[in-house]
């Protein structure tokens, strides 16, 4: 791939401030005092300043009174998913509003098993959700919040972790076969947990291994037993993913955590230059139903969030990777 055209970087530079300070960091190589300004500019402006002022006093989205809390739904502006996305934007994990989102997250969604789930299942059962653990652990992680807790999420997710590698909520029910959709989850969350609390790292490490080595079997988005596109919903590139997975996604966790660019991944990196518009950019190729505060981008249109992530795993891919893909 040519390094991204002067027209195609002035284009994500003139986006939100969360595109900004990751185009300076991930493409641009700028010095760490500029990435830190732009970074500044998100509580403060734009996407995740809009977002921010949706937030109740009672510190959740969704829901103003603490017994009505809005932690898990409606999708998609619950505090579970708003705070993914306050994750995905960068905001600096100082920040009080979302801090305070973190308690009530942990304390509101802690279950006897050492998971995380909501709702009133999760009130008659005790019972975690996989994926749920995994996606409240990338967020108290990315938050820096210090809670001993965290360390039992963690280890949780160590334990759920399948025979052949993923995972899968639904183990508990009789799944066999572990889930994209919850392994990526998973990883994400293991990742920032690894660190932010630095404990445990050789098993949290080679859980995610493990995990890798699952989805490179599938080369992303193949059965590994036909061979055969587990479904096309999974090579259109959407922002924000939400709890779903697809290959951009994936690919975004493998150049995140700078693992080995194995052969099995060069399809989907072909998938991923073969969506590239004559213009430079990528578009928005699919959108979650589900009720939002605002969308961030036209579906059909050119994404800056995909083309920022397309360029960095591109980046990734022709600089090689690490060696042995241990870098956190």
């Amino acid at each position: 791939m040519a390094p991204a055209s002067a027209k195609t970087l002035r284009w994500l530079l003139d986006g939100d401030p969360a595109i900004r300070w990751q185009v300076f960091r991930d493409i641009l190589g700028a010095p760490e005092a500029t990435v830190l300004r732009e970074r500044r500019k998100i509580a403060r402006a734009g996407w995740g300043a809009r977002r921010l002022a949706r937030k109740h006093a009672a510190g959740s989205w969704a829901g103003a009174r603490p017994s009505d809390a809005g932690l898990y739904s409606p999708k998609w502006i619950s505090t579970t998913y708003t705070m993914l996305l306050l994750r995905d934007f960068g905001l600096l994990p100082t920040n009080r509003q979302a801090r305070r989102a973190c308690r009530l997250l942990l304390e509101r969604g802690l279950q006897s098993d050492g998971g995380i789930n909501y709702g009133s299942w999760a009130k008659w059962t005790r019972r975690s959700e996989t994926c749920v653990t995994g996606m409240v652990l990338s967020i108290l992680s990315h938050f820096e919040y210090d809670d001993e807790r965290l360390d039992t999420l963690a280890g949780h997710l160590l334990e759920q972790q399948m025979p052949d590698g993923g995972w899968n909520c639904q183990r508990p029910y009789g799944a066999t076969h572990s889930s994209v959709h919850t392994t990526i989850s998973v990883l994400e969350g293991l990742r920032l947990y690894e660190l932010h609390r630095r404990r445990n790292v050789r098993s949290v490490r080679l859980a995610q291994r493990r995990g890798r080595e699952f989805l490179l079997v599938h080369r992303l988005f193949r059965s590994h037993r036909s061979g055969e596109i587990i479904k096309p919903i999974f090579l259109r590139f959407a922002f924000p993913p939400r709890w779903h997975y697809d290959v951009l996604r994936a690919l975004d966790y493998f150049q995140a955590v700078n693992a080995f660019p194995d052969p099995r991944l060069r399809e989907a990196i072909d998938l991923v230059r073969g969506s590239q518009r004559a213009d430079g950019r990528w578009a928005l190729q699919h959108r979650y139903k589900g009720k939002t505060f605002f969308e961030l981008e036209r579906l059909g249109g050119p994404s800056r969030w995909n083309t920022l992530r397309a360029l960095r795993v591109l980046r990734w891919w022709e600089r090689g990777g690490s060696r042995d893909g241990n870098r956190p």
